[in-house]
């Protein structure tokens, strides 16, 4: 197996690619690239097995029901709300890059230190805050929505 690359590099590869050279590319860098019909779940499943948890633990400190993450991990659900994906790395207690890659996997923005919001989390994360309700608190402490507002029964 061949030594990961990081999407820099990547990117830094493509810029000097032409489209006949994509089957060159693919090849030279197969180890580097994503494949796969689901990247999202293959990525949290593996991260979460990586760091000894299990995803009910992952659930239960995300603050999501069991049944529901089970669903969004498999991609049999979908949700719009940027806030249930970012519990889900909190209560897989994702460092700051496995954060922001499940938030790209997903389809949302990664965490953004010029929004106020996201500064507070990332700076959170940095710190090994990951209790949902710590997190809550220092959000509203500085009048920023809370990740886990009113529980409901699915996000």
């Amino acid at each position: 197996m061949k030594e990961i690359k990081t999407t820099g590099t990547l990117t830094d590869i493509l810029s000097g690619t032409r489209p006949s050279d994509f089957s060159k590319f693919q090849e030279e860098n197969r180890d580097s690239l994503i494949n796969g019909e689901q990247p999202f779940s293959s990525f949290m499943r593996e991260t979460i097995k990586s760091k000894g948890l299990k995803q009910q633990d992952v659930f239960l400190t995300g603050d999501i029901s069991e049944g529901y993450g089970y669903k969004l991990i498999s991609g049999e659900k979908h949700t719009k709300k940027r806030d249930v994906i970012l519990r889900l790395c909190l209560g897989g207690r994702f460092d700051l890059k496995e954060t922001q890659t499940a938030l790209k996997l997903y389809g949302f923005s990664p965490l953004y230190a010029k929004i106020d919001r996201d500064a507070l989390l990332i700076i959170a994360i940095n710190n090994g805050i990951y209790d949902i309700h710590e997190i809550d608190r220092l959000l509203q402490e500085n009048h920023l929505e809370p990740v886990c507002p009113v529980k409901s029964i699915e996000e």
